[in-house]
């Protein structure tokens, strides 16, 4: 019995010495290579007539994608509103906005996690995230 109740204590202790997985990145991970500031709308399948993406890629409303003029497709991005302070973190996969004074189009899924869905437009600061370099490189 004795034997079974300090299992039952190890068990647990073993479980919290932070031996997880480190090889997972997450966006905080990764370095900002360079910042845009500007307004971003969005954009869905109704609005963008059709189901495809510049990168060939099938648009979904709740994709964490979004549409740029000049990055390069699978550059990732970190949308920040700047009324609210939300961010997420998404995929260049297509081409826009076509609007004057707009840097960014995101899917209305991350438009309505930013907060912005219903305005249509937010003031955004967009973060360019680069790739970590291995180690000895």
């Amino acid at each position: 019995m004795a034997l079974a109740i300090a299992g039952v204590i190890l068990i647990p202790s073993c479980a919290s010495t932070g031996n997880a997985n480190t090889n997972h990145q997450t966006a905080d991970s990764f370095p900002v290579q360079s910042v845009q500031h500007g307004k971003a709308s969005w954009y869905s399948v109704r609005t963008n007539s059709g189901t495809r993406t510049a990168s060939g890629q099938r648009l979904s409303n709740e994709a964490a994608t979004a549409a740029h003029k000049t990055l390069p497709m699978g550059t990732k991005v970190r949308v920040i509103n700047e009324a609210n302070g939300k961010s997420e973190v998404v995929t260049i996969t297509d081409r826009g906005p076509y609007k004057k004074g707009r840097i960014i189009d995101v899917t209305i899924g991350i438009a309505e996690r930013l907060g912005f869905a219903g305005r249509g437009v937010a003031p955004v600061r967009v973060e360019v995230l680069g790739k970590i370099k291995p180690e000895g490189e």
